[in-house]
């Protein structure tokens, strides 16, 4: 595929990357003026620590900005991961050690509250560090940015000098939309206690705006008159959301759907600014196994690195592509199937047509980090030996206690060269699925005892298998569990009954995998004594 092919169906593409980079298209027909490069904006707030809610915002952004630079020919684009670590801290999250130093600290911006963890200079820092530590793990390009430092320094003075010289426009936006309660205290301007440096939720009044001076009356009763520059102030939500895209220039941003209003709102804000709403997609939210939205403060969402536990870098990603705009479910039971359909979509990219391949989760992913940016990337078509899924019923059959060695050992049985250092993607499987099993499989398998006609079916297949030999190819072996499973005289009503009979009987497991490829892994020989095991338990 050349560039230009590359270009002409990434135009007509109806995968959501392409169609989002469409709007900055819409946006600048021409290129951004001056040559300047399209900025692209994800925000975080390090209230608590971060979780895959987070990372994939920074992900599918990331997707949106490769595939606007394939729309365009590669033209230029900038990435900023933005912490709002000037918020005050509003209650402690659960989730957290040494709470107590957290709800000392209540009110106070995020970035000036000691690290509860003891291994950064805030608790802002802590989180901020293993945000960052996460996206550069997966080779994002990014730049990070703080509100604390944009605030601290002085680089946002001229914006904030705008917000308070729209003070009054800012207010006509904002008070119609808030509760007759609300209205009586809120501000755009939020300044910060000079006694007790809580970032304060109190009237202001608009002094002086080239200086940054206001008046607000301090918690005390004391009225106070000072500037909002040097950190002594930060901005409401969505008016400091609306601050930001003005200031930094942000021409890409998405949110999820609980921010559908701010949006809105922000956008009103950052036009009486004097600048642009930038473009973006409103994704629905991830869910924990209950049907509940994830949280920081709760923590009942999968961190990232429980994710990597039980599962792989590639199998997130692709979850994380998937269908934004519907919600999704977040928990370790989506794993497996996450890991086996990346795999499967790899394996097929090389093959497809352009269109088919600009619609394949895994030509986005490949490309995603920005090393290799040709039509088709490297890797495409690459696949692994054996899927997760009969990984998973493997380890299932060797026990909570089974170890790399041993599962590297069966799988000599079926692939070539079998060691980690060969296949190393293999490797991360065996990993997350000898996790996968100790947490979750292991405690809840249980082998029943066959019912009269399932095991003289069982029988029969001892007795195939020792005909068939250790060294039988996987598709022999399934032709023989076939055949018996079609054999009326074991009253089977459908072969799903005989196939769930043997993940029953002999794998402890209400489902399983192609059973003539889980007796080519497991062994012949081995396979026969979890038959005799299952017999034996019928008698």
């Amino acid at each position: 595929m050349t560039e230009q092919a590359l270009i002409e169906a990434a135009r007509v593409s109806k995968a959501w990357p392409f169609q989002e980079a469409q709007k900055l298209l819409k946006r600048y027909p021409q290129g951004k003026p001056n040559g300047a490069p399209v900025l692209f904006e994800t925000g975080y707030g390090p209230s608590g620590l971060p979780h895959i809610g987070t990372f994939q915002e920074v992900l599918r952004t990331t997707l949106v900005r490769r595939a606007y630079e394939a729309l365009t020919g590669g033209a230029p684009t900038r990435l900023v991961a933005f912490s709002d670590d000037m918020d005050g801290l509003r209650k402690v999250p659960d989730n957290i050690p040494n709470s107590e130093v957290l709800a000392a600290n209540l009110g106070k911006p995020l970035s000036r509250i000691p690290d509860p963890f003891g291994t950064h200079e805030s608790f802002a820092h802590h989180n901020n560090a293993m945000l960052r530590d996460f996206l550069d793990r997966f080779g994002f390009d990014y730049e990070f940015v703080s509100a604390s430092d944009r605030y601290n320094s002085g680089e946002f003075d001229a914006a904030l000098t705008r917000v308070l010289e729209c003070n009054q426009g800012i207010l006509d936006i904002m008070l119609p939309t808030l509760r007759e309660e609300r209205r009586k205290t809120y501000s755009p301007v939020l300044p910060v206690s000079p006694t007790s440096g809580v970032v304060l939720q109190v009237p202001v009044e608009v002094l002086d705006a080239a200086t940054g001076m206001i008046r607000f009356t301090d918690e005390d009763g004391t009225v106070v008159e000072q500037s909002v520059f040097g950190g002594k102030a930060k901005l409401q939500w969505k008016v400091d959301w609306a601050m930001r895209w003005y200031a930094l220039g942000v021409d890409y941003e998405m949110c999820g759907k609980d921010l559908t209003d701010s949006v809105t709102q922000s956008g009103k804000i950052v036009q009486v600014l004097g600048g642009r709403k930038p473009e973006g997609l409103i994704y629905e939210l991830f869910l924990d196994e209950n049907g509940e939205k994830i949280s920081k403060s709760k923590g009942n969402g999968l961190t990232i690195e429980q994710w990597l536990t039980y599962g792989t870098e590639e199998s997130l990603g692709f979850y994380l592509f998937r269908e934004p705009k519907s919600a999704k479910q977040l928990h370790a039971g989506v794993i497996p199937k996450a890991i086996d359909e990346y795999w499967q979509f790899r394996g097929n990219l090389a093959d497809q047509a352009v269109d088919k391949q600009l619609g394949n989760p895994v030509w986005h992913l490949l490309r995603a980090n920005g090393s290799d940016d040709a039509a088709t990337p490297r890797g495409a078509g690459d696949t692994v030996p054996v899927t997760f899924s009969l990984l998973l019923n493997l380890v299932g059959v060797l026990g909570a206690d089974a170890t790399a060695e041993q599962v590297w050992s069966y799988l000599g049985n079926y692939v070539a060269d079998a060691d980690p250092e060969a296949h190393p993607e293999l490797g991360d499987m065996v990993r997350a699925a000898l996790a996968t099993n100790r947490d979750f499989i292991a405690p809840t398998l249980q082998r029943r005892a066959p019912s009269a006609n399932e095991a003289e079916a069982l029988k029969v297949l001892d007795a195939e298998l020792e005909k068939a030999g250790a060294d039988a190819t996987a598709e022999t072996l399934q032709n023989v569990v076939y055949e018996i499973g079609k054999n009326e005289a074991f009253q089977f009503e459908t072969l799903r009954d005989w196939f769930k009979a043997l993940y029953e009987t002999l794998l402890g497991s209400p489902q399983g995998p192609r059973m003539g490829s889980f007796i080519a892994l497991y062994g012949v020989p081995e396979t026969r004594k979890l038959i005799a095991e299952a017999l034996a338990a019928a008698s």
